[in-house]
């Protein structure tokens, strides 16, 4: 449907762009997307079912052929290599990497961590009960998710700031506030080598290394004492799956926290509700995640001739997965342009849609999400919209950079 726009980075950073992503389940839930600079083209997947399907089958929808960016590393065999992570490998490769740390991830694991999270969050959330306007991202959204993924990996607290302004930089390589070089924009040959083609991958790869040799000398329980054992691991095997947890550690909670106060403000009765319901709180959990949609697209590639939707698919056919499109899909969920703390059955795939790429971190992510609304209820009487929120610009991460709030103390 070449009338529909989708990739345009500069539409993300003004808006969500659901009215297209409507038009595509209803009339062409498999469609074919040209490319700008000679890319090949993608076929966009945007029902949730289709999602499903993609996802749970790796030996057809590979994510070790061509990576999961639109960029067509298998183009380039070596930035294909070089830049590889977790995400970019097929079992049993993705069993071997994510083995080594998923222990530290698992429900019960995480739940260990409950009472530090909800000490990190009332303590942020009172700074923003200052009773003028706040920028809730910085102040609360950014600053939480920082604090916890640094502990569970072993990050010492004089790093983390510098380390996430790198990783930011890596991640958000189309916002020119965050980054020098903008992969849509400027020639960033040189560093085809490096993850996102950002230069500021090596500043996070050499505090890696650094971080490694401390641990490799006074080894502790987090995780990057685990990677620092691993003898199973190349360098940049361990340069890239640091980076991968850094990045991946932050971001959906993040986002996740600044699209659930913004969409309090907007639907203040559900706010009211979550405090007269507190049982509520597993649901409400969820419909924040739901309708944060952190991660907009993964891609996937084709390993042979198939079909989708009664779309027919050629073997090499990049696949594009947009998660942000399935996750208000009406055939799946009710009014789902509506904020619902009680919505139940919620399947939505924030956390992926199954097989071997489920989120590492959604047990984190969940539990983060649901101290900052229960501390929230017991904290804040209302939020409001103060001016409007600043979107980043990028196709791949759906974030705020800047959210002015007022939050009312209870």
């Amino acid at each position: 449907m070449p009338e529909i726009q989708i990739l345009d980075n500069d539409i993300w950073a003004e808006r969500i762009p659901h009215l297209e992503f409507t038009e595509l389940r209803a009339h062409a839930p498999v469609a074919w997307f040209d490319e700008p600079n000679g890319n090949s083209g993608f076929w966009a997947v945007t029902r949730l079912d289709d999602l499903v399907e993609v996802h749970r089958n790796h030996r057809i929808f590979s994510s070790q052929v061509g990576g999961t960016e639109l960029e067509e590393l298998e183009r380039d065999p070596e930035a294909r290599e070089a830049r590889r992570t977790m995400l970019e490998t097929d079992p049993p490769e993705h069993t071997r990497i994510r083995k080594l740390v998923s222990r530290s991830f698992t429900r019960r694991a995480i739940e260990k961590w409950e009472s530090t999270a909800r000490a990190l969050i009332a303590q942020n959330v009172d700074k923003a009960l200052s009773g003028g306007p706040v920028d809730f991202v910085e102040t609360v959204a950014r600053r939480f998710p920082i604090q916890m993924i640094s502990k569970l990996l072993g990050v010492p607290d004089r790093d983390a700031e510098q380390l996430f302004h790198w990783a930011d930089a890596v991640v958000y390589h189309a916002d020119p506030d965050f980054s020098e070089l903008l992969y849509d924009k400027d020639d960033t040959d040189l560093y085809r080598l490096l993850p996102f083609r950002s230069p500021s991958s090596l500043k996070v790869f050499e505090y890696a290394q650094r971080l490694a040799e401390e641990k490799k000398k006074q080894p502790e329980a987090d995780v990057v004492s685990i990677l620092a054992d691993a003898t199973d691991l190349s360098s940049r095997e361990f340069e890239t799956f640091f980076l991968l947890l850094v990045i991946a550690g932050n971001e959906t909670t993040r986002h996740s926290l600044s699209h659930g106060a913004l969409a309090l403000a907007e639907f203040p009765d559900q706010l009211e509700r979550l405090r007269e319901e507190p049982t509520l709180i597993d649901t409400a959990t969820e419909e924040i995640l739901r309708w944060a949609s952190p991660q907009i697209h993964f891609r996937r590639t084709a390993v042979c001739d198939t079909q989708l939707a009664g779309v027919k698919i050629s073997a090499g056919d990049k696949v594009v997965t947009w998660y942000i499109s399935a996750n208000y899909d009406e055939r799946t969920f009710v009014d789902p342009f509506t904020l619902d703390l009680g919505r139940s059955p919620n399947p939505h795939v924030t956390f992926g849609g199954g097989g071997p790429h489920i989120c590492l971190g959604a047990w984190m992510a969940r539990l983060e999400v649901r101290v900052f609304l229960e501390e929230l209820v017991g904290r804040v009487r209302s939020i409001r919209l103060e001016a409007q929120p600043e979107r980043i610009r990028s196709n791949f991460i759906n974030g705020l950079k800047h959210l002015p709030l007022v939050l009312e103390k209870l």
